[in-house]
């Protein structure tokens, strides 16, 4: 139940006309009262003899009651309650009861504050209502409305647990970013975009905020991106502010509309973009790590600075742990921009709902995330990724550890009793599983190959690291698909002269393993991470030495060929 408070309006008779008219698009149906001040408010829906001017005469009678210097400008209250399409039609009388704790809750009219402001509810729609009040008491003085949206929200949240709704919302907190208005999205339809100007023009300041250094890095990212850009000075010639704008989404008067970047997320203010430069030791110089080998490197980076940001969150204090969470947000949104078509798509997904994680009433203190901030930049600036090889395998290898990040972040959230952030990070997380799978089967499954290969003392070595590192969890993790390319990396990891079985006990250790499907895929790039290993096995040889028989398959029956690498 999505309760939304309109623009203040001045022409009561304009607003019913509305309601009880065939609406924009001939989408209104048997438009009529289900209730009202008092509950005898004439309807003109259900008797013809009735005039909308009447109605509204009476609505406006205590507006009009008052002397004209203490009549509001702007005395038309007006709001819609909305169901999702997945919740069953309430009836008349349901909507009636709702409207009724939509207006008490507001501060329209309580019952126990008195006489309160008239006003009518009006259905012309299976999914919701219209609330529509003058902004007079009945005796005289003006409500108090302060924080209505919130007392509404909130009220909705009680409605939906109580009328057994099947989408309930999280509480909010304020600190999400502007919905597109009803008149954007009609736009939007009437245009044949999938989303609103507002929605795009989000996506496209985030991603281009990600890892940026300054202001004339990050305007010279939206005009590369055909975004129009005009920036605010003070007369002094200080920078103040920004707002952008789609180049064919135009007014009536064929002017482009412009956003303030503020409007578009409270987080992507000029002062707020601002803080990510708190620390005053601006990211490395553009295209830094850019070259033929430039993605894979830059993953890897990545994965090292996400990895270090896990191992910290939990014990980092409240204002750190955000900044955190808010440069996981530039990671993501720099991994959308950069990935095969393979990912790309549950990428952009994960990086538009952590958007929500991103913003909370802990506000972020910037500086220590600078490593992350970083290694946003070297992504963005490494250019796009191959599917296969080792750039294949570090996306795999970067998405893995992200995931864990995230699902710290949601963790962190919830702890907070940050509803929506929480809900927000483990929707992130779900797009993030996909996306691995994707990015996974193929350095997985020539990990796998090998892992086939080794000779028969190196795989009974390795089992025998497994079971001494990780007694609790051996059994599981050798009944697992993924346990021949666990194999394989632990013999790297041998031949490159670590002790794995210290090693392999240290990277479990580190962070937990029960939000993983395949244990043995964790560990599989928490070693090749730990142990500084080539993600792409191909470019390694193999152990055992030459001469020495393969020994049977590590999993599944003989000839069997590499099985897909599972993933939480």
């Amino acid at each position: 139940m999505v309760p939304k408070i309109h623009k203040r309006g001045t022409r009561t008779l304009g607003l019913l006309a509305y309601l009880y008219g065939p609406g924009k698009a001939e989408e209104h149906t048997d438009p009529h009262l289900v209730a009202s001040w008092g509950h005898a408010a004439p309807d003109p829906g259900r008797h013809p003899t009735v005039t909308l001017k009447q109605l509204q005469q009476l609505l406006d009678q205590p507006v009009h009651a008052l002397p004209d210097d203490r009549q509001p400008k702007k005395h038309v209250w007006h709001l819609s309650v909305r169901n999702a399409a997945t919740d069953r039609h309430l009836t008349d009388d349901e909507w009636a009861e709702a409207a009724r704790r939509m207006v008490a809750a507001a501060g329209i009219d309580d019952p126990e504050l008195g006489a309160g402001c008239r006003w009518v509810a009006v259905r012309h729609a299976d999914d919701h209502i219209h609330i529509l009040a003058t902004l007079v008491r009945e005796d005289g003085r003006k409500p108090r409305l302060n924080n209505d949206a919130v007392r509404v929200q909130a009220e909705a949240r009680l409605l939906e647990a109580e009328l057994g709704l099947d989408r309930c919302l999280n509480p909010g907190d304020g600190t999400a970013a502007k919905r597109p208005a009803s008149a954007e999205r009609h736009k939007a339809t009437r245009q044949g975009r999938t989303r609103t100007a507002r929605e795009e023009l989000r996506e496209t300041v985030r991603q281009a905020a990600a890892g940026a250094a300054s202001e004339a890095e990050l305007f010279a990212r939206l005009t590369a991106a055909g975004v129009l850009v005009r920036t605010r000075t003070a007369p002094s010639g200080d920078l103040l502010g920004y707002k952008v704008a789609l180049a064919d989404d135009l007014n009536k008067d064929g002017e482009p509309v412009y956003y303030p970047g503020s409007k578009l997320a409270p987080d992507l203010s000029l002062p707020r973009i601002r803080d990510r430069w708190s620390d005053r030791q601006p990211p490395g110089r553009t295209g830094e790590h850019a070259g033929p080998s430039g993605p894979a490197r830059a993953r890897r980076r990545a994965s090292a600075a996400l990895w270090q940001a896990v191992l910290v969150m939990d014990g980092a204090e409240d204002v750190v742990a955000a900044g955190y969470i808010a440069a996981a947000g530039e990671i993501l949104d720099a991994l959308a921009q950069t990935s095969a078509a393979h990912t790309r798509s549950e990428l952009r997904e994960a990086a538009a709902v952590f958007e929500r994680a991103t913003r909370s009433h802990v506000r972020a203190v910037r500086g220590h995330d600078r490593a992350l901030r970083q290694a946003a930049r070297d992504l963005v600036y490494s250019g796009p990724v191959a599917e296969r090889g080792e750039d294949g395998a570090m996306t795999a290898m970067v998405i893995d550890m992200v995931f864990f990040l995230v699902t710290a972040a949601a963790h962190w959230h919830a702890r907070k009793e940050h509803a929506q952030q929480a809900a927000a990070a483990r929707l992130a997380a779900d797009h993030l599983r996909l996306a691995y799978r994707a990015a996974a089967t193929q350095p997985m499954a020539v990990l796998a190959l090998r892992g086939r290969s080794l000779a028969l003392p190196v795989l009974h070595r390795q089992r025998a690291r497994l079971r001494e590192a990780l007694p609790h969890l051996a059994g599981q993790v050798l009944a697992e698909p993924g346990w021949a390319a666990l194999a394989a990396t632990l013999a790297d990891a041998e031949a490159a002269g670590h002790d794995t079985a210290a090693l392999l006990a240290d990277v479990a250790a580190r962070r937990e393993l029960a939000s993983a499907e395949q244990i043995s895929d964790v560990l599989v790039w928490r070693l090749r991470q730990a142990a500084d290993l080539p993600a792409d096995a191909q470019t390694m040889p193999l152990p055992g030495g030459p001469g020495q028989r393969p020994a049977r398959p590590a999993n599944g029956p003989a000839g069997q060929g590499p099985q897909r690498g599972g993933r939480r």
